[in-house]
């Protein structure tokens, strides 16, 4: 066994703060790293040691492996948890964390390597019969040959970056006539996003549903997964309320659909948690999308239902540890759900918002958990991804957990940004999501931004609220400056003022 005396987290917010928890708990040394623009941040404070490691934009200081591996070096670190996002899916550097002599908790290179291009996953899945949508086996760049087979699979296809994720690199074409354009968009995003232009050509499943499954494996050969979680409540093809159980899932079609993802995992000799991606259509037919190497933001909600921690888990992993379980011993209890409350605003096509938390209140009480990394008077950073926290809640059953995150919604208290709370008490109490009948369509389906506006006041809250707006309007005018005439002072949102600089 290979016993983790301290551990760094190369990784920032909530994640950070989540990881940095469990590590506590099992007696385990923590170092945090930090931006300029994090100085101040929550898990910078938790951990027992802070280093700075650059200014605040990504690639000069969370993407640094460099610098990240000499504050191990510096700091008598023997393992790195990446979190996600950032280092976590990088083969190269879990490989440089390993060559230094240290522990990468997570999967191998390899595995990563594999897993990590869409191509290369199914072409290593194929001997395991795991269901794939129809389409190509491998990149597509001649454009004319691409068409022809688009036409054989029949419209509407799928254009994906074989390196892709989040949604880009993705077009979907509905006909012929639009294909070589939306074929050199793909190309051009992908290469812009991933350095990689790569593409390939999927059917396109008309209503489908993204159901994924946990996976853990240890270094002993033994993989089991801890059931599912529906992820189908998407905004540009990423998630914004996750749930465990899914509802439309029988136990037969989860047994099949868990074997599938463990046989995914055996493909590439998985260690760690992972997490294994299906497309689900109307007809309960499952097609594998992707594996995603690393801890998923959703993964609250197998944590409420298997009362595992999966952080645990996956240190216990890389310290050599067999899994303690095998798959009969796990089963599902509950119904939990995920809200990923973003600083965006619902009303105006989530478009990200900053600002400071001029108000913060967690929602409290039974069933509900808040994971986060932000207090009230902090400023949300425009340089990194706008999630606040994931409100988690945990019921008996489904209404119990819709009750509970719609109580808990209610509750929690922000104000000098805009939030995806009001769309998540949208979502939890439309009749297509309470009954289940819904997929990654939802918003493009069923969502009216104006349904979130507040209720029109009456006349006379209208002539007072009319009033003071004049006054305010007459005392705050913009004033000329004296040298261009130019005026001051007019009203910028948030987050244009920081994209366009203005202070």
């Amino acid at each position: 066994m290979k016993k983790i005396s301290k551990l760094l987290v190369a990784n920032r917010g909530e994640i950070a703060l989540r990881v940095l928890r469990s590590a506590k708990e099992m007696g385990i040394a923590t170092v945090a790293i930090y931006s300029e623009a994090d100085r101040n941040a929550l898990h910078v404070r938790y951990a027992d040691e802070a280093v700075c490691v650059g200014p605040p934009a990504s690639k000069d200081s969370y993407l640094r492996g460099d610098k990240i591996l000499a504050v191990c070096q510096e700091l008598g670190v023997d393992a790195i948890h990446p979190g996600y996002g950032f280092l976590s899916e990088n083969a190269g550097f879990a490989r440089a964390v390993k060559e230094a002599g240290l522990i990468f908790v997570g999967p191998s290179p390899e595995a990563m390597e594999i897993m990590g291009d869409k191509l290369s996953a199914k072409q290593a899945v194929q001997a395991y019969n795991i269901p794939l949508v129809p389409g190509t086996a491998e990149a597509i760049s001649d454009v004319a040959a691409a068409k022809q087979i688009a036409q054989e699979v029949g419209f509407p296809i799928l254009i994906k970056a074989s390196a892709g994720g989040g949604g880009k690199g993705m077009r979907i074409v509905n006909n012929a006539d639009e294909f070589e354009e939306q074929m050199q968009l793909a190309i051009n995003e992908a290469v812009s996003a991933f350095g990689d232009g790569a593409v390939f050509i999927e059917k396109f499943v008309t209503g489908p549903r993204h159901i994924e499954i946990q996976v853990l494996g240890d270094e002993h050969g033994h993989i089991v997964h801890l059931f599912e979680r529906e992820c189908s409540i998407q905004r540009r093809h990423q998630k914004v309320i996750e749930e465990a159980p899914s509802s439309v899932l029988t136990p037969e079609l989860r047994a099949r659909m868990g074997q599938c993802a463990v046989d995914v995992a055996r493909a590439c000799d998985y260690t760690g948690a992972g997490t294994v991606e299906f497309l689900l259509d109307d007809k309960h037919n499952f097609y594998f999308l992707e594996m995603n190497t690393r801890l998923q933001v959703e993964h609250p909600v197998t944590e409420q239902i298997t009362g595992l921690d999966l952080v645990k888990e996956q240190i216990r992993v890389a310290e050599g540890y067999p899994l303690p379980f095998a798959q009969e011993d796990l089963t599902i209890t509950g119904h939990a759900l995920e809200l990923r409350v973003y600083a965006e605003d619902p009303q105006n096509n989530f478009l990200p918002d900053i600002g400071t938390l001029s108000t913060y209140v967690r929602p409290q009480g039974p069933g509900v958990r808040v994971d986060d990394g932000f207090e009230q008077g902090m400023d949300i950073p425009i340089y990194y991804d706008p999630m606040i926290a994931k409100l988690v809640t945990f019921g008996a059953d489904r209404a119990e957990a819709i009750a509970r995150m719609l109580r808990a919604i209610e509750e929690y208290k922000i104000t000098g940004i805009e939030t995806t709370l009001a769309f998540g008490t949208y979502v939890l109490t439309h009749p297509a999501f309470v009954s289940g009948n819904f997929d990654t369509n939802f918003i493009k389906d069923h969502f009216n931004p104006a349904n979130l506006a507040p209720a029109a006041p009456d006349e006379a809250t209208a002539k007072v609220a009319a009033a003071l707006g004049a006054l305010l309007l007459e005392t705050k005018k913009p004033k000329a400056t004296a040298a261009t005439g130019e005026t001051t002072g007019a009203a910028v949102s948030g987050w244009r003022r920081n994209r366009l600089g203005v202070r």
